[in-house]
């Protein structure tokens, strides 16, 4: 997967995209991440790439021309953007899952208060969040980003398996985690983890993750339950249990 990223600070990118699974990604040429630097293409003799909006207001606005050229140079035309914005759509797995089919993605990094709207409109930028909270630019949540759909792309995990296992992509939060020694400071390792059983393991560990989706994400685990008929007989009763425990049978 190739994706270019438009950002004023490319050097905010590199321990991130040159270390532990990112880097090891781009090592093996799974991952091709392009950082380009927008003040690079400004006609500015001073670098300029901000201005003061139309209309007054306090805050400064990114130029539309560094963006373009920037756009127009990597060959961006036709390819999926993403302009990192508080405005946009917040980030989900549905989402992540569908970008990680991407062959290129395209992610602009925006700063002071925002790009010019003619640089969203021509391009058809797609602008998204990873929260409703305000950023001092959008590298931070373009790592976030790039993180969470690169761990989707097989081969990027050494684990095939983790990607499914873990939290939200079974719609659960993920359960509790044990590893040696058994005892650290009086405190034991479940017995269930050590007995051998894999079935007992299992429905352990799935009434662990509905316990603290109840208790964390009640939203998660009531949009869980509308799969219910989809479980064995057990994990049934196990949900069940949990929603009754959580007295969120009510609000189903």
């Amino acid at each position: 997967m190739k994706i270019d990223v438009l950002t004023l600070f490319p050097e905010m990118f590199t321990p991130v995209t040159e270390a532990s699974m990112l880097g090891r990604a781009r090592e093996k040429g799974i991952l091709d991440i392009g950082l380009h630097n927008i003040r690079d293409y400004t006609q500015d003799k001073h670098n300029r790439t901000d201005d003061y909006p139309f209309g007054g207001g306090g805050g400064m606005v990114q130029m539309a021309d560094p963006i373009f050229r920037t756009l127009e140079d990597i060959g961006a035309q036709g390819k999926r953007l993403l302009y990192m914005s508080p405005r946009g759509r917040i980030i989900d797995q549905p989402m992540l899952e569908e970008l990680a089919e991407e062959e290129e993605v395209v992610i602009l990094c925006g700063h002071y208060e925002g790009v010019d709207q003619r640089v969203l409109d021509y391009w058809q930028a797609e602008e998204v969040s990873i929260g409703d909270y305000i950023l001092t630019g959008g590298e931070l949540a373009a790592m976030v980003l790039i993180d969470a759909v690169a761990r989707l792309i097989p081969g990027v995990l050494g684990n095939k398996d983790s990607a499914l296992d873990e939290s939200i992509y079974s719609g659960l939060l993920e359960h509790p985690q044990y590893t040696q020694p058994r005892n650290y400071r009086d405190m034991e390792v479940p017995e269930v983890l050590t007995s051998g059983n894999h079935r007992r393991i299992d429905l352990w560990r799935f009434e662990q993750s509905l316990q603290l989706t109840a208790q964390r994400r009640p939203d998660l685990l009531l949009e869980y339950a509308k799969q219910r008929e989809k479980l064995g007989k057990e994990e049934r009763r196990l949900l069940d249990s949990t929603l009754q425990a959580y007295d969120l049978y009510r609000i189903i």
